[in-house]
């Protein structure tokens, strides 16, 4: 029989995005400052990307690219391909996150000349008192 760490050591990477998954959920809840939350959203972007990516991996799994007419005679094994559709998925995503940033860093810039901080706490103050 098999041990439960015996589990544990053969899906390691999964507990690695959970750790990742969760110090970024921990950045974007705990810290106040706001570049500390965009970096924990990335922290936390880059976990799930992980996550889907690895679950379209395959052992012993070959490339996607297939000789139309073996495939429309069924002779192709389509459990020895990998599928090619998280890897593509996780491709827009990290163009939407990159994008994302860029737009949140911007945001900030304009957050920062406007209050002299990106801390959330002063922010919320200087608004009230406005």
């Amino acid at each position: 029989m098999e041990s439960i760490l015996d589990h544990v050591i053969a899906k390691y990477n999964y507990w690695i995005y959970v750790v990742l998954m969760m110090i970024g959920f921990y950045a974007m809840i705990g810290k106040r400052n706001l570049v500390k939350k965009l970096l924990g959203m990335n922290i936390f972007q880059t976990a799930i990307i992980l996550f889907f990516i690895s679950t379209g991996a395959k052992k012993g799994g070959s490339i996607p690219i297939l000789d139309k007419y073996a495939a429309l005679q069924g002779q192709v094994d389509v459990n020895q391909v990998v599928n090619p559709l998280p890897h593509v998925l996780m491709l827009t995503a990290i163009v939407v996150g990159v994008s994302v940033t860029g737009v949140a860093l911007a945001v900030m810039q304009r957050i920062y000349r406007k209050y002299g901080t990106l801390e959330e706490d002063e922010i919320l103050h200087k608004i009230e008192n406005e």
